[in-house]
């Protein structure tokens, strides 16, 4: 590459540059802030703002009152607008002027009657925000679909259409729309609405591109304006590179070019233009460097004394040459090389490099953490290091291992990113967008939204604690790594799931945390998979509410009761076997007995007792007294304590008959022969024959509830 031509109207655009400068402002003034959507469409840009404290959400329904909002250079529909400001949020509006220009001409058109056209992409946030400000529109994202619009709605031909384009849309796709349908429509208002930058930046381009062999064109895969950038160049020149920074370009594809142009996107910042030139500028050099090599080289063959045609080399000779010809080859920094340590002193490692140069590598390289340089290297150990200074007059090199330890590192990271593996590291601080980790040595930044805490928790709370997460992008040249616990979080939940899931069955016990209460039970967490405890579950008394038992973060041990795969659902037990009231009744009790009841209920047809906390007993009304009665409350009231004897126990139904009358003294036999005589302790009223004398509703027994 002989020459670098750079456009002029390359980066950032007005709009671009005036929504970043606002955002910064804000952050500096108020730190954590929300972003509507990305800002703008860079995601390096993106991060950096990030880093400064802003939260990017996807909907205003995230948003609650008091939170400061800033609307994306794109803009966005009305709708959003009014459900922020609705919400209480205080909305900072940094959309483009020329983007705002076209949702006053849009709006102005629906209110007006007219039906909306806007020609763009029809995807792109800047597109689904126009369209917010209208209310009948139409997206016309290709030629193809303005053509045979007219033809499909024939009914619109006469009536008042406004037609609109995405401000980065370039100028010929624009009139060729426009020129399609005017040959159908007769009512069209026609608003040039594409950005004068955009306009610009397309022709000087184009203008590039016929001038070069090769073109790099910088910006985001996601930008618009970037994307029609690189299709403008393709039209002129074969070979073009579309790239987001600079390690991503091919020089290979620039090797031999005489000319090569560069230009960028309106969201493309400075710095990366920068960095991506500094990259291009290393490659002239490198190949003005190896012509002149190949020139001096050329004109030294034909300056030496013609050879006579050698002998056949011995195979010890041809050994010998190239151990001689490799210990006099001259290394350069950044080169790797291997040695082996000779010498250990307090201050430097000698390392034999086997060539003209002996390598010293600073003992700081091998005493991380206090340690001795010699419990991490020994006489005899074969090292690989970086070069960092050469000193062809005395024959060193300065080495160092920690430097390429770190470039390994990087390579890690790297892979771990394109492999989506999780690796592990620890929280080393915490700033107003999210905490860093260190992973082997690498600073991984994570925003507060992928730490895996609630939104109000406090990040300081991650410090110094080892965490796992996914490494989400990598900038190498700018050594800026950006990770999610939250994604690596749910790898693992996921994992968790399937084991579950896998080995599941009932009876089963796990150990569980409580995550959340209804009116009706508690769900649990097993490992990844909520479970429920029914309210009926909790305990064995009565209980008319979760919260009596237990509470938000308790942890618990519950068994399963059952499940259903395809649904997901489970369901948990928690009372212990070992409480079971009804165990306990059994245990101390026997039919004949006699026990202190407490009247808890009564009915028409006798009253239920509590003998146990969670075990209840029925005195039916003909067992309440030694003589007949016609109502039970004439003789008991709740909360009465009274002398019962047991008459049966019936345990496959876990009910209990009681009796008073069995401990009165025994009535005269007249007695007993007129109430023998009386129909209706032989015979109950239908109401009363579902209660027999034996029988406990149900719905009263305890240990069911």
């Amino acid at each position: 590459m002989k020459e670098l031509l750079v456009a002029e109207s390359a980066g950032f655009c007005f709009g671009v540059r005036r929504s970043v400068e606002m955002a910064e402002t804000i952050l500096a003034q108020y730190g954590i802030c929300l972003s509507c959507g990305e800002l703008i469409h860079n995601a390096d840009v993106v991060s950096e703002l990030q880093e400064k404290g802003l939260r990017v959400i996807s909907s205003p329904s995230e948003v609650t009152a008091g939170d400061r909002v800033i609307i994306r250079a794109h803009g966005v529909s009305r709708a959003v607008i009014e459900t922020l400001e609705a919400a209480g949020a205080e909305v900072v509006d940094a959309t483009c002027p020329r983007v705002k220009h076209i949702h006053r001409i849009v709006s102005r058109a629906s209110e007006e009657g007219q039906h909306v056209l806007v020609i763009g992409m029809r995807n792109h946030p800047e597109v689904e925000a126009i369209c917010g400000w209208c209310s009948a529109c139409t997206v016309l994202e290709s030629e193809e679909e303005a053509s045979a619009w007219a033809q499909l709605h024939p009914e619109m031909v006469s009536q008042p259409i406004c037609v609109v384009v995405q401000t980065t849309q370039t100028r010929r796709f624009f009139n060729n729309c426009v020129n399609l349908l005017k040959k159908r429509c007769t009512n069209l208002q026609i608003f040039d609405t594409i950005c004068f930058a955009t306009f610009t930046r397309q022709n000087e381009a184009a203008e590039l591109a016929a001038r070069c062999d090769a073109m790099v064109v910088i910006g985001g895969k996601h930008s618009a304006n970037s994307l029609h950038l690189a299709q403008i160049c393709q039209e002129a020149c074969p070979n073009v590179q579309f790239i987001e920074r600079a390690d991503e370009l091919d020089k290979t594809k620039l090797a031999g070019c005489n000319t090569v142009g560069l230009t960028a996107g309106a969201s493309t910042p400075s710095w990366i233009i920068k960095e991506v030139r500094k990259a291009m500028d290393e490659l002239k050099v490198e190949e003005t460097i190896a012509v002149e090599e190949a020139t001096a080289e050329k004109a030294a063959e034909e300056k030496a004394p013609e050879a006579a045609p050698a002998a056949a080399t011995p195979a010890e000779e041809v050994s010998f040459d190239a151990m001689l010809e490799e210990s006099l080859k001259s290394i350069y920094n950044g080169e790797r090389v291997t040695g082996v340590v000779t010498g250990i002193s307090g201050t430097e490692v000698t390392v034999d490099l086997g060539m003209k140069y002996t390598g010293f590598i600073p003992t700081t390289d091998f005493t991380d953490a206090g340690e001795k340089v010699e419990d991490n290297v020994k006489l005899g150990d074969e090292i690989e290091a970086l070069v960092v200074r050469v000193n062809d007059v005395e024959g060193t090199a300065m080495l160092s291992k920690k430097r390429l330890d770190n470039i390994r590192f990087w390579d890690d990271v790297e892979a771990a990113a394109e492999s989506g593996a999780v690796v592990e590291g620890t929280v080393t601080e915490t700033n107003k967008g999210g905490v860093v980790v260190n992973v082997r040595g690498v600073r991984v930044f994570v925003p507060a939204s992928q730490t895996d805490l609630p939104r109000e928790a406090e990040l300081g709370q991650l410090l110094k604690n080892t965490v796992k997460l996914k490494i989400t992008e990598v900038n190498k040249a700018r050594k800026r790594v950006v990770g999610s616990i939250r994604r690596a979080a749910a790898a693992q939940r996921h994992a968790l799931r399937e084991e579950l899931w896998n080995t599941i069955e009932v009876g089963k016990h796990y150990k569980g945390v409580v995550k959340s209460l209804t009116s009706y039970g508690a769900f649990v967490d097993i490992g990844g998979v909520d479970g429920m405890v029914h309210v009926s579950e909790l305990s064995w008394g009565r209980i008319h509410n979760p919260a009596e038992v237990v509470k938000v973060g308790d942890e618990l041990d519950v068994y399963v009761i059952g499940f259903d795969k395809d649904a997901h659902r489970i369901s948990l037990g928690f009372k212990d076997p070992e409480a079971n009231p009804w165990k306990l009744f059994t245990d101390r009790y026997s039919v004949g007995d006699v026990a202190s009841v407490k009247i808890v209920k009564l009915m028409q047809f006798g009253a239920f007792a509590e003998v146990l906390p969670g075990v209840d007993g029925l005195i039916h009304i003909s067992q309440v007294a030694d003589h007949r009665i016609a109502k039970v409350d004439d003789v008991l009231h709740v909360g009465d304590v009274v002398d019962a004897k047991i008459t049966a126990i019936d345990n496959e139904n876990q009910k209990i008959s009681l009796s008073i009358r069995a401990l009165l003294e025994p009535v005269a036999p007249a007695e007993e022969e007129a109430e023998e005589e009386e129909p209706v302790e032989e015979e109950a009223p239908a109401e009363e024959a579902a209660p027999a004398e034996e029988a406990v509703p149900a719905e009263e027994v305890a240990p069911a509830e």
